[in-house]
Formats: structure tokens, sequence, C-alpha cells
């Protein structure tokens, strides 16, 4: 077995961010950064450099969490895309958990599509077999131009085939897409286009959040400048309508309960489609309250 770097404590670098869902997991930092961290509206990672961490203080994190954390059934592996980890030692990761946290009954990580891609079928099937449960997968919106503007290394076919291969190696999918990321004038082809790729991707999970303007990044400053006009909270709802009312799910929950948006969603589609459009008609009329901007100060 690996010495482990054991301490009283966590080893965590630098901002650590997880899903919502992750609340209550155990939050395991195999590696810092992402793999990625190109896209013009994400400021998470800046300030530290993609690398997977030794194994020594990956182990010795496992072992503090098998003495402190034995409430916690869950395992979430940070930073931005553990899932690029070379699969042996991911699988080494796994074994791990499994072996000194055998009551932890699922693992999730981040993945993009690069991440995916670079694994073969098999390997996410050996993945998902020791403990892999779960991927997040940040799609952002299904709209071609605005993927390459807002540079995120991939096209929507391309998403949509990454994501069909998780699930079909009987992987969930958690799928994060943006409100208002095309700013004010895109912003309907946006959500049509987003609603489209999530129907050819099918996956279990939907999780739209609004975009957030980041000081030092590049969409920020494109806002600073007028050339991104942020969308109204009304703009924001009929994105978000128009987005539901192009999503087709064969069985998968569609969430708008992040703290970034007015108006908190969740539906199971196909069957909660029309009453999550109904909500959103009602707060467009003003029956429904909207979440207030000081509760969205994230």
């Amino acid at each position: 077995m690996e010495q482990a770097i054991e301490s009283e404590d966590m080893h965590y670098e630098g901002t650590c961010i997880r899903p919502p869902s992750e609340a209550f997991s155990i939050l395991l930092q195999v590696t810092t950064g992402c793999s990625h961290n190109k896209c013009t509206f994400c400021g998470t990672y800046k300030d530290k450099r993609f690398r997977i961490k030794d194994d020594r203080i990956i182990l010795g994190d496992i072992l503090f969490a098998s003495k402190y954390m034995k409430r916690q059934d869950r395992v979430f592996l940070m930073d931005g895309d553990a899932l690029i980890i070379p699969q042996k030692r991911l699988m080494w990761i796994l074994d791990r958990i499994r072996e000194h946290l055998p009551w932890v009954r699922r693992v999730g990580a981040y993945a993009n599509a690069k991440s995916i891609r670079m694994k073969t079928a098999q390997e996410l099937i050996d993945l998902k077999k020791n403990g892999l449960g779960i991927l997040y997968l940040g799609v952002e919106t299904g709209d071609e131009d605005l993927l390459k503007k807002i540079r995120k290394g991939s096209s929507p076919q391309h998403l949509i085939n990454m994501g069909r291969k998780a699930r079909e190696a009987g992987i969930k999918l958690s799928v994060t897409v943006l409100l208002g990321i095309a700013g004010r004038e895109k912003s309907i082809e946006h959500a049509r286009a987003t609603g489209e790729l999530l129907s050819g991707m099918d996956p279990n999970y939907v999780g739209a959040l609004t975009v957030m303007l980041i000081p030092g990044t590049q969409l920020y400053d494109e806002f600073r400048n007028g050339s991104f006009e942020v969308p109204t909270e009304r703009e924001l709802l009929l994105e978000l309508r128009e987005m539901i009312e192009h999503t087709h799910l064969s069985r998968g929950l569609f969430f708008s309960n992040h703290a970034s948006n007015y108006l908190p969603i969740k539906a199971r589609l196909p069957k909660g489609k029309q009453d999550a459009l109904d909500q959103i008609d009602s707060a467009l009329r003003g029956d429904i309250g909207l979440r207030p901007e000081w509760m969205r100060a994230l």
C-alpha cells in the first residue's frame, strides 16, 4: 500500500466547489483546478493550475474520512474534472474508497466532453462497477456558435454523443445549462437549441443556473464594455420557459432551484412539464414572487 500522508484535516487547496446535490458528501480533492479552464464565464479555477494530486495525499484524506466521516455515504471527487485522471490511477482511487469507506454507496465527479471521449466504453463500465455512479457535465448551451464564443471546446453533437456514452455505461448523468449566457439578443435561440440538445442527450438530471458575472473573466469584461447585456428577470423567465418547452426527456428531473435563479422549478419530465410551464406563466403574470436580488448574492 502507498504510504499515506496523514493530517488532522482534509488536504484542500484553493477554491473548491461541488454540485448542490453533493452538499452532504465526503469531498475528496483528487485534482486541483480544471483541465480545460478556458470558459469565458468561469473564474472558479483561475487561482490554480490543473494537476492530479499525489496518491499519498489522496490516500491520507481517504483514511481521514474513514475515521471521521462514517455518517456520509457518498463521495464527490473534486476539482473541476476528476474523470480526466488516467484510468489506472482513477481505478486505484475507487479501489481505496471501497477498501477504506465500505459504507459509501456512490462516487460522483465532474466531467467534460474531452474526459469522457478519452475513456473507452469499457473503461466507463469498469468505473461504474467500481463505484462511480454519477457524472456532472457542464453543457451550458446547445447553440453551436455560442459554444464557440464561450470557448467551451465542444460542439452540440459531440456533447450529445459523450453524454449518451456515459449513460450507456450505466453512469447517471447530471447536466448543467446556463440561463442568460447568450445575453439579451440571442436568449430565445439559445434556449431552444439547449432544449434540443438536452432532448438528444436525455440525461437523468438537468440543472439550470443563471449566469453570474465574475470579475476577472472575459464575460465580465464584455459586460463592462457593453458587448454583453444581461437579460432582464422577465427575459430569463421566458428563456427558461422556452428551454423547458423544447426539452423532451424520457424520464428525467429538470431543476432551476440553484441560488442564482429567480424562480425555483423542480419538474419530472415528461409528466411534470406542463405544471412547470404553468408555474413560469404565473410568475410572468406576477402571481408568483421571484427570489429577491439579495438572496442571489453568491
